[in-house]
């Protein structure tokens, strides 16, 4: 088994929100196609409802250039009780990520607690998957949440990894790897599959994947165009590629 590589595209939206012109500079599925070339595995995108990187009016183009690379996957994230619904029914993407985001939170930086809001959570993943589209929770890595997220009728999760990132080459590394392989372990024994994304690097990736078991696809964004701004795009997904393949060698 491999682990695939979604490459996000949120930032590069994000630098391009930043001038208010007609230019569409950078062009978000110009450099999307340029990652799918590399050989980016999908895209993802979090279409958020202030737009403040990526838009509405980007996602059915983006879904349009997945479609053109059989094989590769759109993954759509964001919050069902916000946006996300619409966009999931309009484009049917091959994967949607719920994510317990507020309106106008900077970032993800939780998963969601599968104890509350469960009915509601799982209506949306019912209409979800009725439209053909897997679905994957972002979660903590808390083993006792995956059950749940079996119960609710989730396809996968996506262990949130920015505490795992933060204790990378810290004394705690070991030890805060231990809980993400359990949640891996608990994840697999429920029948889900595994997906991680936040804050994960050229640095930090390999460990990651060597460490926690069964992971099928990662989502990188921001440290990708970091890297990116270096190397170009191209390499910039290829040296992910080579860390991925490193992991599993």
């Amino acid at each position: 088994m491999s682990t695939a590589l979604s490459v996000n595209l949120n930032k590069i939206a994000l630098v391009r929100n930043s001038r208010p012109l007609s230019l569409n500079l950078p062009d978000v599925t110009m450099l999307g196609e340029i990652c799918l070339r590399a050989g980016a595995h999908g895209l993802t995108v979090h279409p958020r409802p202030d737009e403040r990187h990526i838009r509405a009016d980007d996602v059915a183009p983006l879904a349009q250039l997945v479609r053109r690379w059989p094989g590769r996957e759109y993954n759509i994230e964001g919050n069902p009780f916000h946006n996300l619904m619409d966009h999931v029914r309009a484009t049917r993407p091959d994967q949607a990520t719920f994510v317990p985001d507020a309106l106008g939170q900077v970032t993800s930086d939780h998963g969601w607690d599968l104890n509350h809001s469960a009915q509601a959570l799982g209506e949306c993943i019912a209409r979800a998957r009725e439209w053909g589209v897997r679905v994957s929770l972002f979660v903590d890595p808390d083993p006792s949440q995956m059950p749940l997220a079996k119960a609710l009728g989730a396809d996968r999760v996506e262990l949130y990894t920015e505490p795992y990132a933060r204790a990378h080459g810290t004394d705690q590394q070991a030890a805060v790897l231990q809980t993400y392989r359990d949640a891996a372990l608990a994840a697999k024994e429920a029948g889900l599959g595994i997906n991680a994304g936040h804050d994960l690097n050229l640095i930090n990736l390999g460990d990651f994947l060597q460490a926690v078991p069964g992971v099928l696809e990662v989502s990188i964004g921001h440290a990708l165009l970091a890297d990116a701004l270096v190397m170009g795009y191209d390499a910039a997904v290829k040296a992910y590629n080579a860390v991925i393949a490193k992991a599993h060698a």
